[in-house]
């Protein structure tokens, strides 16, 4: 609650708006007029696009080296053939190696450099000569200059040289487009608008290198209680509002401004906030309690407290990505032939398409839709599961019976998985209309929507852990939730490889399952 008298804040409040807007003038970081508001574009992580230029650096000069060398080298004189070959690919390595920790000692993976074609150029080029000359005289003093051939290292050098080059420059072209999307920006709101809001926002404007877009302030109170504008940015609504507002925004980063001391209001903010697929950080700016250093994350030079982190991002949202798209591949040419006979069957057994589109809740409650292998009849066909399938339902087909006991009908959504709409391994995702105890499953259980914090998948923990089917008790849907979301807390590759290998053993188990 703000102590300031309501007079005296308005005051304060124009002050802050006209110096809001002189700073966002002279500032360089994008700010709210400029940046793409109704963009939902998905961010693009710094640290993989860093991350990404060092491996393919490291592989884009071994790869010339060792390319040069077996064009143009024979062997090493006086050396037998192997020992001279292993001489030059502990040479390349090496020289690899040693190049990109040398670009990072220089800084020349700073997002800021990389957005530069011909800033970044030079120093890489002054760099990678340095380098070279190093190497060189390493060989020369170690006597093993005559090991080595010259025209290899010459033309090694300047293609080398010429390949960073273009590459250097391709990636600036790439990063200065999605740094003009926002996509290198995590898109932010502050929580709270009072006296710490203001004093947060001076702090994060006065720090360099922020990777943050901050959006505007949403807070609880009234506007006699909490201006209009803060600090220059506007006031965007209440925390019930900021719930949907960060679905179709796609937020990255919900920032706390409030007082450790106001325990009661944290707790209920972090109650409605945490089925956001976002990182929630409290602020610690003007907190007088002190912890160790360690204890804090930063932005800027701005400390916070880590109250939650977005699940599956930087690597980690790469590698899932990979296995996806890979595992579901292979698993559509081996299953194809399964796929074929069950699409026959279901033809042949009723008339009606083969395929069946639902719709669903995905990632971030973003509507989506599946496929399956259609198995009722089709005047019988419940697109939003208003009613769930029962025990010797009349609505399926024989076929239907069969694909839906040993999950046959799920087959199609590996097309799901390589469009992107699915994963392999997540929570699996609800149709629009499913119902437990007589009501819709967000109305039944509490932070229901927090399983929608990653991408939703085709078979997940819960399923192998028996919670597969029918979940029309309270009960159930909630062993449902509470394993999907030790999946999001706990997930790794080895997770999901096991999920995996052990969901043909749960499929025996058909109890649930019709």
């Amino acid at each position: 609650m703000s102590d300031i008298p309501a007079s005296d804040q308005a005051v304060t409040e124009r002050r802050d708006h006209k110096r809001g807007k002189r700073d966002r003038r002279t500032s360089e970081r994008p700010r709210l007029g400029r940046f793409n508001f109704s963009g939902a574009a998905s961010l693009i992580s710094p640290r993989v696009v860093t991350g990404g230029a060092r491996l393919i650096e490291f592989v884009l000069i071994a790869a010339l080296g060792y390319g040069i060398f077996y064009a143009y080298v024979d062997d090493a004189p006086g050396l037998p053939e192997h020992i001279g070959q292993l001489l030059y690919i502990v040479a390349i390595l090496a020289a690899a190696a040693v190049s990109v920790l040398s670009f990072q000692a220089f800084h020349l993976y700073d997002i800021t450099i990389l957005s530069s074609a011909m800033r970044q150029v030079a120093r890489v080029w002054t760099a990678w000569t340095l380098i070279f000359a190093v190497l060189l005289a390493f060989a020369f003093f170690a006597k093993l200059g005559q090991e080595f051939s010259r025209v290899w290292a010459a033309v090694w050098y300047s293609s080398s040289l010429g390949a960073l080059a273009v590459f250097r420059i391709s990636l600036s072209v790439a990063v200065r487009k999605w740094a003009k999307l926002g996509r290198l920006t995590r898109r932010a709101v502050i929580v709270g608008g009072g006296p710490e809001a203001r004093k947060l926002i001076r702090a994060l404007e006065a720090s360099r290198d922020t990777d943050i877009q901050i959006y505007g302030v949403f807070d609880d109170r009234s506007d006699k209680r909490v201006a209009n504008r803060i600090a220059g940015y506007p006031k965007l609504g209440n925390i019930d509002q900021l719930t949907k507002f960060g679905r179709e925004k796609r937020l990255d980063l919900l920032i706390i401004a409030l007082p450790m001391s106001a325990e009661k209001r944290l707790l209920e903010l972090y109650r409605k906030l945490w089925v956001l697929p976002v990182d929630i950080r409290l602020s610690a700016h003007t907190n007088e309690l002190r912890f160790r250093p360690r204890a804090y994350s930063y932005i800027g030079n701005v400390p916070f407290l880590d109250l939650q982190d977005k699940p599956i991002t930087d690597w980690d949202f790469v590698l899932k990505w990979l296995f996806d798209k890979v595992v579901a591949s292979l698993a559509l040419v081996a299953l194809s032939p399964v796929m074929a006979l069950v699409a026959l069957a279901v033809k042949l057994d009723s008339p009606g398409p083969v395929f069946f589109r639902q719709k669903r809740l995905g990632f971030n409650n973003e509507l989506i839709e599946v496929y399956k292998f259609r198995s009722m009849y089709t005047e019988a066909s419940d697109e939003n599961a208003a009613r769930l399938v029962t025990r010797n339902d009349d609505r399926v087909t024989r076929v239907g019976r069969f694909i839906r006991r040993t999950s046959l009908d799920e087959l199609p959504q590996l097309f799901n998985v390589l469009t992107g709409v699915l994963s392999l391994v997540g929570p699996r995702p609800h149709a629009l209309q499913a119902k437990a105890a007589e009501s819709l499953y967000a109305d039944v259980a509490d932070g229901y929507f927090a399983r929608h914090r990653v991408k939703p998948g085709i078979t997940g923990w819960a399923q192998i852990n028996g919670w597969r089917g029918e979940t029309d008790t309270r009960e159930k849907l909630q062993r449902r939730i509470e394993h999907d979301l030790y999946y999001i807390e706990n997930w790794s590759v080895l997770f999901d490889l096991y999920i995996l290998a052990m969901t043909p053993v749960a499929l025996m188990k058909t109890k649930n399952a019709y």
